[in-house]
């Protein structure tokens, strides 16, 4: 596959990737390698990229444990801590492998140690590769507040190798299809009538899906790298979806969802409001309702718990003022930016993808 220009960098595939990679390495010299991995990435996928690496420069090997729960400061103390007693200096050169908390918590590391060390990002599931390792975005959660600390910066590269997909479990990949299904509703109908009919996850036909996804998001990042204008169509799904990911991350009682998860739900919700505020087709509405349902399943939502979701409505970063402020859809790749709606709008919308 072609590669992709992007704002500062360029994403490579496959072997190409791995060649400027090595190229990289031979021409800037740093100082010292550190691959950031999880417990899962170091099992299942370090030893494929080491078999891509030809240099003979120190390589250090340090790894988080997995999950989201993990993607936060105390994690990043402990990694500048180790990066500090390594001696690591500023011509040093961090590869993040792995999925989206390892892309968005190693970026940030590498982004604020030393004032910024060069890192590259290597996704390893469906949904970093389409989604997290894309944008210059960085960032930790606080709590069970998704994402709310963080800044902007850009690798030198970014490598995506579906070889590492094989790694990632059925439900990981259902995930990363959430995305792939935004980028249909919001950018590109064609897209999502091909998910529609095939919600295929055989990854000879996701490497399509993969390289489409990254090059509406970059299409979309180029234009608007600090999500001042059309950047903001990335969050549809993701005002509702964010907050019932907050809340049963937060809970002891629910089981965490994935992000695909709580997208999924999040995109239902968006377009029934979108349905009643912008006359969204009914009929297409229901149309995505069941195919997404089909993908991903239903998750029981509880009534009782529909304040605290709304509740965590007001950490979102795209509110203004203390108000949440929407991506909705006119129709399919027409949308509308920074759309106010009501409470009982979203409760009703949380009823829609009950029933």
């Amino acid at each position: 596959m072609q590669a992709i220009k992007a704002n500062h960098y360029t994403i490579y595939f496959k072997e190409e990737g791995y060649l400027f990679l090595n190229n990289y390495i031979t021409q800037f010299k740093p100082s010292a390698i550190v691959i950031l991995v999880d417990t899962n990435t170091q099992k299942d996928c370090l030893p494929i990229l080491l078999q891509h690496l030809k240099t003979k420069i120190k390589i250090h090997t340090l790894c988080i444990m997995a999950g989201e729960i993990h993607k936060n400061i105390t994690t990043c103390n402990s990694i500048w801590q180790q990066l500090t007693d390594l001696n690591i200096d500023r011509n040093a050169l961090q590869i993040n492998l792995g999925g989206g908390v390892i892309t968005d918590l190693g970026g940030f590391v590498a982004a604020t140690y030393k004032r910024g060390i060069d890192f590259i990002n290597i996704p390893t599931t469906l949904l970093s590769m389409v989604d997290a390792s894309v944008g210059g975005k960085t960032g930790v959660d606080l709590g069970n507040l998704k994402n709310l600390i963080g800044l902007f910066s850009n690798p030198k590269t970014v490598l995506i190798d579906t070889d590492y997909l094989p790694t990632v479990s059925k439900k990981e990949m259902r995930s990363g299809m959430a995305e792939i299904i935004k980028y249909g509703i919001t950018y590109d109908r064609k897209l999502l009538n091909e998910l529609i009919i095939d919600n295929s996850l055989k990854i000879n036909k996701l490497e399509n899906y993969i390289y489409r996804s990254i090059t509406i998001k970059n299409e979309v990042v180029t234009k608007d790298p600090k999500e001042q204008n059309l950047r903001k169509i990335l969050n549809f799904g993701h005002t509702i979806g964010h907050a019932i990911e907050s809340h049963y991350l937060a809970s002891k009682q629910l089981k965490t969802l994935t992000h695909g998860e709580a997208i999924a739900i999040g995109m239902i919700v968006e377009l029934y409001i979108s349905n009643k505020l912008l006359n969204f087709p009914k009929e297409k509405l229901n149309a995505i309702k069941v195919s997404i349902i089909s993908l991903f399943g239903k998750v029981t939502l509880l009534k009782e718990d529909y304040p605290a979701i709304i509740e965590l409505l007001k950490y979102d970063k795209k509110n203004v003022n203390g108000k949440a402020k929407f991506v909705l859809m006119n129709n399919l790749e027409d949308y509308e930016l920074n759309c106010d709606v009501s409470d009982k709008l979203i409760t009703d919308g949380f009823t829609f993808y009950s029933i």
